[in-house]
């Protein structure tokens, strides 16, 4: 078994299939559906043997460096403007990087607004713990 990580993005990657408006902007019912959707994926994943753990992340954060022995860390603001901002990751331990695409494949189909697929990218990434060859 091998660990890799799926990633949602808030932003970057290839142009978007189905555009969609933020999260912030859906009906309740719909981001009531979207999680419980989300949940029962991982519900999935847990009775396969192949769930490790996901979490949903808010847009807000900062670049964070280490600013020099005595001296407060160096932060890049409070809003992180270029960057790549990660919306959340599901951790998955599964036989092959075919299982984890296949898996991140499903994902991508979380129900957005009016249950509609999102489609959205998401990225694969092997731990350091995978074999190269299962990342290739």
């Amino acid at each position: 078994m091998a660990k890799f990580l799926v990633l949602k993005h808030y932003r970057g990657g290839p142009a978007p299939v189905v555009d969609y408006p933020p999260m912030e902007q859906w009906e309740p019912a719909d981001v009531d559906a979207h999680v419980q959707w989300m949940r029962d994926f991982a519900t999935r994943l847990k009775e396969s043997g192949e769930f490790v753990s996901h979490q949903a992340l808010s847009p807000g954060g900062a670049f964070v460096r280490h600013g020099g022995e005595g001296r407060p860390p160096v932060t890049d603001g409070p809003f992180a403007e270029t960057k790549d901002l990660i919306a959340g990751w599901l951790m998955i331990d599964v036989e092959s990087y075919e299982r984890a695409v296949e898996i991140a494949g499903e994902y991508s189909a979380a129900p957005g607004p009016g249950g509609v697929p999102l489609c959205e990218w998401l990225e694969v990434r092997p731990s350091y713990a995978a074999a190269p060859s299962d990342a290739e």
